[in-house]
């Protein structure tokens, strides 16, 4: 029997939820309230969310305008289901999303909304440049993470993810990421791949990228680096895609990450914070002459939800100036150099700072490390998490809208959370 009382008992999770569930083992407690940069548990204890639900909840929790938003639509029985029929709320959403994103960046893109996750956004892009070129191989890069379906498995690097497959991951080829070692020239190997016709690989349908890697350790690629992999894709007539799933909608500095770099992609997937309220959506931007999808010939049951519309058009307002992305970029320069002094108190620890805007984190080199680092800082009221393949980064995602004072709280206990480690 299970126990009955008004608070929920943790065994109910590890008797009737399957072992695959992973961070509530990290954060053991039932939590119960959220909003802004702050959780609370059923038993009270406040925690400061430097999380943010992975990245898909860069304006935090339980946003005001989103809320009343998505009550109003609600209580005026605006549909939620429609698969991909025409409504109000895709109407309000591809408008905003045209006028607010695109325009401004000079951006000319067809949208399609796949199913409502990352993964869904990078299948159909794999699919679409196949379609497209008729060829079958995609190049991606280590310590890539694009999803957990099949297909972005295949273009996914973390070995322990890929083995969940249980069959083998082909028609793709992994590269050195930039600046992989410190040893390997991997645009000269990417060019060499594509000209040389007795490399062994097939020219490739496309290739694809995040301009930071966040699972794969806050890993970021230079400038120069995004921008000869475009030039040698046009030269090749290779589709580049970018992944900015986790890095996008703001996380870096600016709505898409790539654009500091002045990338062009020709196909960009964007979900987690997309939704604005943490309701699951996703789209795929199309290079217009690129859209030969025939009709349903890519679909799914949940493809274009109304009430992530509903938020996600809401949540572009933060986007009308740039006053929103000046913020994140002083908060991550803020955070930067918050972390490097860390970094300097504990140089027994040789912890480096990497990431971009307000997606960052500290390697340690000592296994396991980073992983104690997240177990004390919980301990203290701070949600955290690792990355990289050997768990080996201690990653900070704050949500965007964080102000000074939690940024302060939260850094003072990661503190105190290394030196417990240490």
């Amino acid at each position: 029997m299970l126990p009955t009382s008004d608070k929920t008992d943790m065994s109910v999770f590890e008797k009737v939820e399957s072992e695959v569930r992973s961070y509530c083992r990290s954060f053991p407690t039932v939590f119960e309230k959220a909003r802004g940069y702050k959780l609370w548990d059923q038993e009270g204890r406040e925690f400061i969310d430097f999380f943010a639900g992975a990245g898909a909840l860069n304006y935090g929790h339980n946003d005001p305008g989103m809320k009343e938003k998505l009550i109003e639509y609600l209580s005026s029985d605006g549909i939620v289901h429609s698969l991909d029929m025409a409504t109000t709320a895709k109407a309000d959403f591809l408008k905003k999303f045209k006028e607010i994103i695109l325009e401004p960046r000079g951006l000319d893109y067809k949208v399609m909304f796949p199913g409502p996750t990352g993964t869904n956004t990078v299948e159909s892009a794999l699919k679409l440049a196949r379609k497209v070129t008729g060829r079958d191989t995609v190049i991606s890069f280590t310590r890539a993470f694009h999803g957990m379906t099949l297909g972005s498995l295949s273009v996914t690097g973390n070995a322990f993810k890929r083995k969940g497959a249980g069959i083998p991951l082909t028609n793709a080829v992994s590269l050195p990421y930039d600046q992989y070692d410190g040893k390997v020239d991997s645009l000269t190997l990417l060019e060499r791949y594509l000209e040389d016709k007795g490399s062994g690989v097939d020219l490739p349908a496309a290739v694809i990228l995040e301009t930071v890697q966040g699972e794969g350790g806050i890993n970021v690629a230079s400038s120069e680096w995004l921008k000869q992999v475009e030039q040698i894709c046009r030269r090749q007539g290779v589709l580049l895609i970018v992944d900015d799933v986790q890095a996008g909608c703001g996380r870096t500095g600016t709505f898409f990450s790539f654009e500091p770099a002045g990338l062009q992609p020709d196909i960009v997937c964007l979900s987690k914070s997309l939704g604005g309220y943490g309701v699951p959506f996703a789209i795929t931007l199309i290079r217009p002459d690129l859209d030969t999808w025939a009709p349903g010939e890519h679909n799914g049951t949940f493809r274009g939800h109304n009430l992530a519309f509903v938020a996600a058009t809401e949540a572009l307002r933060y986007w009308e100036t740039d006053e929103f992305a000046q913020e994140i970029r002083r908060k991550g320069e803020k955070t930067r150099t918050a972390l490097e002094d860390i970094t300097a108190k504990f140089p027994d620890l040789k912890g480096e700072v990497r990431g971009r805007g307000l997606m960052l984190g500290i390697e340690f080199p000592e296994e396991g490390f980073a992983e104690k680092v997240c177990e004390e800082a919980f301990k203290r009221g701070l949600i955290m998490e690792t990355s990289g393949p050997d768990s080996e980064v201690a990653k900070l995602l704050p949500p965007l809208i964080i102000d000074d004072e939690g940024l302060d709280k939260g850094l003072a206990i990661l503190e105190k959370s290394i030196e417990a480690a240490a």
